[in-house]
């Protein structure tokens, strides 16, 4: 997965909008950050997931999920390696991010 396909799959999501944040891209529903781009580099994402889905990603795909350092991580943002990232899991992944933030309202639908 590319950058790119990160951007398309998380801006497909109802009502999210691409903002800037510390100098790279991040993805928010009801102005609160679910996913960001470019950080800590390039090649890598971020999604925030709740504890339980963070470790389920972590664990069935260690080599595209790994918790971030500290407190951040403990609270569930996860680092993506977006190159051995599949479409499927990826887009699971930014879904449950998208869903932990956005308004009840949005999650039905």
């Amino acid at each position: 997965m590319t950058a790119k396909d990160f951007r398309k799959i998380a801006l497909s999501l109802p009502e999210t909008e691409e903002r800037t944040h510390m100098d790279h891209p991040d993805f928010r529903v009801a102005g609160k950050i679910f996913a960001t781009l470019g950080y800590p580099d390039k090649t890598r994402g971020m999604v925030k997931l709740s504890p339980e889905d963070q470790h389920y990603f972590s664990k069935d795909h260690p080599d595209v999920f790994i918790p971030v350092k500290g407190a951040w991580g403990r609270r569930g943002a996860t680092s993506v390696h977006l190159k051995p990232a599949d479409k499927a899991t990826l887009t699971k992944a930014i879904q449950a991010a998208w869903r932990n933030i956005a308004p009840k309202r949005l999650v039905g639908k």
